[in-house]
């Protein structure tokens, strides 16, 4: 099998939206992309959000990734997050690619620097409705090993996220959208939240723009 060599480079803003919060308005982003050829390839992943102007959570990923097929690649590296609270950083192992009719699905587990274990599990569907308006349904789900209360996390199933959100492609590479987005949190984690006077439960309504080049 014969491979292009040629450097090539991928960025996706997936996500980059004003939601309006219980507690104020927030900045959420959700970026990723890749430099390198068919085979091997240097991932990044970056996501967090601001709301009333402070940096609430923010994280980056640097990943090493190869493909072990047409559609699915292994990756491995470091995940640095910035907020909530003091900086901590984990080793990243996981997969991502295609898997049937085009869902987009990642599998990441983490070692944190102190022993602490998590995995994320995330996956999205683009629906067409026409050739420009499109539907697109999110989900995420967070697990982790013990409980961090500084960080507000418990163990087991912590947190899960699910969206939608239907954009219109003015260009193929920018799109505005709008739609919303629930949060809930389970066990530990919730009661976390609640003892910080939180909800454990949100509905949001967002909007953005999606841009990719």
């Amino acid at each position: 099998q014969v491979h292009d060599s040629a450097i090539n480079s991928f960025f996706l803003l997936d996500r980059f939206e004003y939601q309006d919060a219980d507690e104020g308005s927030t900045l959420a982003w959700d970026a990723s992309g890749w430099l390198g050829g068919d085979i091997n390839r240097v991932w990044f992943r970056s996501e967090g959000e601001r709301t009333n102007g402070v940096t609430e959570d923010a994280e980056l990923q640097l990943l090493y990734g190869r493909s072990i097929g047409p559609w699915w690649d292994v990756v491995a590296g470091v995940r640095q997050d910035f907020k909530p609270e003091s900086p901590q950083t984990w080793a990243a192992f996981g997969i991502q690619g295609l898997a049937l009719y085009d869902f987009e699905a990642e599998a990441t587990a983490f070692i944190g620097e102190n022993g602490q274990t998590a995995a994320r599990l995330e996956g999205e569907y683009d629906i067409l409705l026409t050739n420009r308006l499109i539907l697109q349904p999110t989900a995420e789900v967070n697990f982790y090993g013990k409980n961090d209360p500084e960080r507000g996390v418990g163990s087991g199933l912590a947190n899960t996220e699910l969206g939608l959100r239907l954009r219109y492609e003015i260009v193929r590479q920018f799109a505005p959208y709008i739609g919303v987005s629930w949060s809930r949190s389970y066990g530990n984690t919730a009661d976390l939240v609640r003892e910080d006077d939180g909800d454990v439960s949100e509905a949001r309504f967002v909007a953005g723009i999606r841009v990719w080049f």
